[in-house]
């Protein structure tokens, strides 16, 4: 027990350097950016860092209700424009797993079932559950996964910038002291009733999706009329920075050069297909260039609201696509793990 809260007084400590560090050299998102460099330095030097467990899955809590605050009358009326974008997701896809698979299994030699759960772009704690339930390497799933949100949390900020001339200060919400108390109170109830109440019926993703359903009703039948405060979201950053950073801790020169590197590469082939759906989007004119952008950005879902909030992007657009997304890898997930299975045994 005292090795462990060691470890984690000293994660948290670094995380914290990290985001004070950030802020007084004013870069962006100090609370995101901050704890996930330091920590991802801490975990390549073989630190004995310690991820914050139940306390980061709480975290998420906070990004479910705000995505569930957000999702308003008027963005209901909103869905039918969306259909045409959101139609293209099973296509996009479709072309993940057709390039994918055979990326990690011609090119880095993974078996089979490790291969394609590598390329699926889902949650990662969903990825290397479903994967390692179908005789994937649950480290190597890791580490890939890993690094694809990794790198997209650190382009897409640089990308948003420099190329669609978007900054990252929009409002992340109201201050604690402006919020009427009854509302923060029960945005806490939603948050622990729907983390709790997901995880009691299978629902995956549940600390963000349980929050995020409860909230989104109390929000379309007019009980609470907020985001989070702005303090709730920066905690949720910070959290989400430090999880990013730890999750590379005990890595080895050997996974480095085969694994990490495979996940490096394989970004850069997920961008290209990102890139030309997003386009895709913006040419048919159903979406904006940057709501477009963050849709189709293969991220995590959490590190993506993050990123619609703080630039102000159609938050109930990408966070649609989003789910969309993971709804159909996770979906068929199972589906494969059969197929994959059979096959072995074949």
């Amino acid at each position: 027990m005292n090795q462990s809260l060691h470890q984690r007084g000293l994660t948290i400590a670094l995380a914290a350097l990290g985001s004070a560090l950030f802020w007084l050299l004013q870069l962006p998102l100090p609370f995101l950016f901050g704890p996930m460099a330091l920590c991802l330095a801490g975990a390549l030097a073989h630190f004995p860092l310690r991820g914050f467990g139940q306390v980061s899955v709480a975290a998420r809590t906070i990004l479910g209700v705000a995505v569930g605050a957000s999702i308003t009358p008027q963005v209901i009326a909103e869905l039918p424009r969306m259909a045409a974008s959101v139609a293209l997701i099973p296509l996009f896809i479709a072309l993940i797993a057709l390039v994918g698979v055979p990326f990690f299994r011609k090119l880095w030699g993974f078996d089979a079932p490790t291969a394609y759960y590598a390329a699926m772009p889902g949650g990662l704690q969903d990825m290397v559950i479903f994967g390692t339930e179908a005789g994937a390497n649950p480290r190597t799933l890791s580490l890939v996964h890993g690094t694809r949100v990794l790198i997209i949390v650190t382009v897409a900020p640089f990308i948003l910038s420099h190329f669609y001339g978007v900054g990252l200060t929009n409002p992340i919400g109201a201050p604690l002291s402006d919020l009427p108390l009854h509302e923060l109170l029960i945005m806490v109830a939603a948050a622990w009733i729907g983390w709790k109440g997901g995880e009691r019926i299978g629902l995956f993703g549940a600390s963000i999706l349980g929050p995020m359903i409860l909230t989104a009703i109390l929000s379309l039948t007019d009980v609470i009329h907020a985001r989070p405060p702005a303090e709730a979201i920066l905690v949720a950053q910070f959290f989400i920075g430090s999880a990013i950073g730890v999750q590379f801790l005990g890595v080895t020169w050997g996974e480095l050069t085969r694994v990490v590197a495979a996940g490096i590469t394989y970004v850069l082939v997920l961008a290209v297909l990102s890139a030309v759906f997003a386009g895709i989007v913006t040419a048919l004119g159903v979406g904006n260039p940057v709501a477009a952008f963050l849709a189709f950005a293969p991220g995590g879902q959490a590190e993506m609201t993050v990123l619609a909030i703080v630039t102000g992007a159609d938050l109930g657009f990408v966070i649609t696509h989003h789910l969309t997304r993971i709804v159909i890898v996770i979906v068929g997930a199972p589906v494969l793990a059969a197929v994959i299975a059979r096959r072995r045994k074949g």
